[in-house]
């Protein structure tokens, strides 16, 4: 009898301590180790977001929602503008805009609309190791909306790039939904620059805001030079492990899923979910803006932390109110315009800026090359070594002639095995 009540207790203050840990875990704590972030280094992505504002207005001479200081989006720079209807359920609208003041041509996709079937088929288009690609797994329903894209706006971007010169840099933006297409977009223009003239790797970027988890670890690191995630403290997406039928089937039950979801995720060990090469990641070089602190009221004057983690990639789903909330894309926006402006008042008080800004930069490659040495060492499957990466970044220059199909060029990565299943080439099959 006595060992019996024994056990319980033990069973109760397990369950007690696990209750509480899990309960008061907060957004802050995923980054708490992080460096802050530097101005220069965050200073697009402000200015990003509210471009990525602009696709959700139907007219932007006659705006029907506005930021307290407008958008930063200039009509007349819009060169396209496509919709729902012109997207043939492909993907989300987007827009094409050149930024002649910052020198970008800007593609940036809106997210997820809860009203709207061809988003949900997009997004649901995939299971648990389904698409390989490069060397790791991608979500299958996004990649096909990055392909789609490119088929159709590649032609446009190319001649973009020609008419406003070369230094103008391409960029790839998107919220939620639109956040992982841009990102795999981002990759599969990054290992074909000649088909954009030969523009360097370092004038590609993308800014996946409130990013879902699209690729498997390897490939978040590996391409966390050219690819940012920018997280406002509790966001629930990025940390929600896909693939996400049960989230977006259950949208109206959200607080319970993700209490479930975050008891099965925090019981599987960490060193398994690191060796599963289907499992996915948000992408890239990680900004978090944190405004919010355990047994603490109200939002603090937000702070910039970022880092390419390999370990603890947002793996706990904050039980929190705002969960939701810190996934719009005006928060965010408004959030990011104040920890940019407080970057900058902090900036502007250190008298040795411009040494700091040369070693930063320096820092940053050294940064991305510890994170690849560090998914090596962890044994990350196909993690790749910082060596032979540096080998496959230098690109080709000059471009093709005629049109290039985007479909074709990802076929050519893979073979049908003989259950007729696409495997990447050099992939190590995993079942």
């Amino acid at each position: 009898m006595s060992v019996t009540c024994g056990l319980e207790c033990v069973v109760c203050f397990g369950c007690t301590r696990w209750m509480w840990k899990r309960c008061t875990y907060v957004g802050a704590y995923d980054s708490e180790n992080w460096p802050p972030a530097e101005p220069d280094d965050f200073e697009p992505i402000p200015r990003i977001c509210g471009i990525i504002l602009a696709v959700y207005e139907p007219d932007l001479h006659n705006p029907k929602f506005v930021p307290p200081d407008a958008y930063r989006v200039k009509p007349e720079w819009v060169v396209k503008r496509v919709s729902y209807e012109e997207t043939e359920k492909k993907s989300p609208p987007y827009l094409i805009y050149g930024d002649r003041d910052h020198k970008e041509i800007v593609l940036a996709m809106r997210g997820l609309n809860l009203v709207r079937d061809s988003d949900y088929k997009v997004l649901l288009d995939n299971r648990l190791g389904m698409q390989m690609f490069d060397g790791g797994f991608v979500h299958h329903g996004l990649l096909k909306a990055a392909v789609w894209l490119l088929n159709r706006e590649g032609p446009t971007l190319r001649n973009l790039l020609e008419e406003l010169g070369p230094d103008y840099s391409l960029v790839f933006a998107g919220h939620s939904l639109g956040s992982g297409i841009a990102a795999l977009m981002t990759i599969i223009v990054v290992n074909h620059l000649d088909e954009f003239g030969g523009i360097p790797r370092s004038q590609v970027r993308c800014y996946a805001v409130a990013p879902a988890r699209c690729m498997s670890l390897n490939l978040a690191v590996k391409y966390a030079d050219v690819i940012n995630s920018v997280i406002l403290q509790d966001d629930f997406l990025p940390r929600t492990p896909t693939p996400l039928e049960n989230i977006f089937e259950s949208i109206f039950c959200l607080p319970c899923l993700l209490f479930f979801t975050c008891l099965r995720d925090t019981l599987k060990q960490d060193k398994r979910k690191l060796r599963d090469p289907r499992r996915l990641y948000a992408p890239g070089r990680m900004y978090h803006i944190v405004e919010r602190k355990f047994c603490r009221c109200g939002r603090f004057p937000p702070e910039v932390r970022t880092a390419i983690p390999v370990e603890g990639r947002f793996e706990h789903i904050v039980l929190s109110c705002n969960a939701t909330s810190d996934h719009a894309i005006l928060w965010i926006e408004r959030e990011a315009k104040k920890a940019l402006q407080l970057l900058k008042e902090a900036g502007k008080k250190d008298t040795q800026q411009l040494e700091k800004r040369m070693l930063r930069k320096q820092s940053l490659q050294q940064e991305h090359r510890i994170a690849l040495e560090k998914a090596v060492t962890l044994h990350v499957p196909h993690a790749v070594d910082p060596d032979e990466e540096e080998s496959v970044v230098s690109s080709s220059s000059g471009s093709k002639s005629g049109e290039t199909n985007w479909a074709e060029l990802v076929e050519k990565l893979f073979v049908k095995n003989s259950s007729g299943r696409m495997k990447l080439k050099k992939d190590i099959v995993v079942e």
